[in-house]
């Protein structure tokens, strides 16, 4: 069965590369669904990015501005240094350049088409912003951080249980004994690189085993012997930044960018709907 979109004859070859292209995400996104359902899913939004594509290449062609020889070949030059000819080849799927550069004055035309679009969208309003910075809060928090630094001994082929846990015990007595910490790290860590420090963390970073033990330290304070998957560790708390909230200024600028994206976007929404109630789109 071949897709034809106003009388142009889709490659099922497109479908095809834009499934595997979409495959690793939506496979992620969609993994408790049935199989045989998900591939249906994909194929079929494959195929509506394909032609979605395809209509905006043919309103980019016949209304598109004219691009000169020398822009395609200027064009033509920079990707070809930057990548390289297999690679110029294989992104484009062909060897034939002057396919290639019809591919590439196409693009263009594309881009300066939406760059048209785009220019008279208007400035997000101050409201707007505002709003968006209430609803959002929690993209704008900074998660609390810790520094903290540990002395581990790990547990593998090299050092059973028993004697990793000799080993840290010795260091938990010099550190009693009032020997440094970055003494102690030196003497006994299978990681002694920077002290043991391993420098701002927050939670997520690192096992939940560790985590437990060093969210609940006071400042400058030592934790006792604790277990990991990893080992046994003796940890350290340097600093700690609590949680902040960027305010509404300093998010600003992000959420000025977020909300031009997001008219972009609908508006490109838009006018592909309208070429696509416009178009004829036939399987043969």
């Amino acid at each position: 069965m071949t897709l034809v979109v106003n009388g142009q004859k889709i490659d099922d070859k497109l479908v095809q590369r834009e499934i595997e292209n979409l495959r690793p995400h939506h496979e992620r996104a969609f993994q408790n669904l049935d199989p045989a359902e998900r591939d249906t899913q994909l194929r079929q939004w494959s195929t509506e990015n394909v032609i979605e594509r395809v209509l905006l290449n043919q309103h980019a062609t016949k209304h598109g501005e004219k691009i000169t020889t020398a822009q395609i070949q200027k064009a033509f030059n920079e990707i070809k240094e930057k990548y390289g000819d297999r690679q110029l080849h294989d992104s484009f799927g062909t060897d034939d350049e002057n396919q290639i550069k019809e591919r590439i004055e196409l693009n263009i035309k594309v881009e300066r088409l939406l760059q048209r679009l785009y220019k008279s969208l208007p400035q997000a309003a101050p409201e707007d912003i505002s709003e968006y910075y209430e609803q959002s809060k929690d993209r704008f928090k900074s998660p609390e951080k810790i520094r903290v630094a540990h002395i581990v001994k790990h547990i593998n082929w090299q050092t059973d249980e028993k004697t990793a846990h000799d080993i840290i015990l010795k260091a938990i007595n010099d550190l009693k004994k009032g020997t440094d910490f970055e003494t102690v790290v030196a003497k006994y860590s299978d990681c002694p690189d920077n002290s043991g420090d391993l420098g701002y963390i927050e939670k997520g970073q690192m096992v939940e085993e560790f985590e437990d033990v060093v969210f609940n330290l006071g400042l400058n304070q030592l934790s006792g012997v604790f277990r990991t998957r990893f080992g046994f560790h003796i940890a350290k708390l340097y600093d700690r930044k609590p949680q902040t909230l960027q305010t509404l200024d300093q998010a600003k600028d992000y959420i000025t960018r977020e909300l031009k994206d997001q008219m972009q976007r609908n508006v490109l929404y838009q006018l592909v709907d309208r070429l696509k109630a416009e178009a004829k789109i036939e399987e043969i």
